[in-house]
């Protein structure tokens, strides 16, 4: 892949919103098996740093992948040291007693950004409303901590109640709810996008879509048709783009991700690019300029 599509537009910063970091020896990704071979093993700032550079993004936001709270230590641990992770997004147990104490401590740690409960994974899909979670999404509003709702399009009417109930909380859906690409947008997956757009303090991740489009088939072509749909009801003020390395790597990779997305903004305006590509997730999780 030539170098030369990597650098049309150098004066646009680049910040990758959503990107993991794991250690195997750690022992609590219990999602993570030997099956996902090309996944199975450590993934740490080392490994990333060189692509970082060659695609010129200065800040990433590192997210949790574990279900635990000693993984949201772990990487705030990797953040203090690692100069390019502006951000971790972590994991509380928001059905503990003390959830709130919890978010209070893990807030002192200016690395701290918000959580992200992993909801696609919980059976209830419901789970999220229970009344006992309001007072935890009241004081991560009142203390300007996120909330990424990583789901499927059938949890979005839930994240949507949520957004109206505390309207001053923000809220990001990682990779569009994971729509099906091997085939064209649903019309349950549209209406569900164009209602929880319609929340001010809802953004969206442009990011994890080739993990969801068939094996191989990474044409811009097969995404353009959920971009036009999240930019149509999002906005450009809204959408923030994140590579989801290194899951990335089960359909494809980091820098063929960034190429498709150039293709895929190809019509955007430049301050239509610049807010994508970095700015609203420095807003959305009041990240430093560099």
């Amino acid at each position: 892949m030539s170098n030369t599509k990597f650098e049309i537009k150098p004066n646009i910063e680049r910040v990758d919103s959503h990107q993991h970091f794991w250690q195997l020896s750690r022992d609590d990704y219990h999602w993570l098996t030997p099956e996902l071979a090309l996944l199975y093993k450590d993934f740490l700032p080392q490994h990333l740093a060189p692509t970082l550079e060659h695609q010129g993004i200065s800040q990433t936001i590192l997210v949790q992948a574990a279900a635990t709270e000693e993984e949201t230590h772990f990487l705030l641990e990797i953040a203090e040291r690692t100069n390019f992770v502006a951000g971790v997004v972590g994991w509380i147990d928001m059905e503990d007693a003390k959830a709130i104490t919890t978010l209070a401590r893990l807030a002192h740690n200016p690395y701290f950004k918000g959580i992200r409960p992993m909801l696609q994974d919980i059976d209830d899909v419901n789970w999220i409303l229970k009344d006992k979670f309001n007072p935890i999404f009241e004081f991560m509003a009142k203390k300007h901590l996120t909330f990424d709702a990583l789901v499927n399009d059938v949890h979005l009417s839930n994240i949507k109640s949520i957004a109206d109930r505390h309207p001053t909380l923000k809220i990001v859906i990682d990779h569009c709810a994971k729509p099906n690409l091997a085939m064209p947008p649903s019309r349950f997956w549209q209406r569900r996008i164009t209602s929880i757009a319609s929340c001010k303090n809802v953004y969206i991740k442009m990011s994890g879509l080739l993990t969801e489009a068939p094996q191989g088939q990474v044409d811009a072509s097969i995404i353009q048709p959920y971009v036009d749909h999240i930019s149509q009801e999002f906005g450009p003020n809204r959408i923030m783009w994140g590579s989801d390395w290194p899951v990335i790597k089960l359909n494809g990779d980091y820098d063929t991700w960034v190429e498709l997305t150039q293709v895929l903004l190809n019509n955007y305006q430049d301050e239509e690019k610049r807010k994508i590509w970095a700015d609203n997730a420095r807003t959305f999780y009041q990240l430093p300029s560099y």
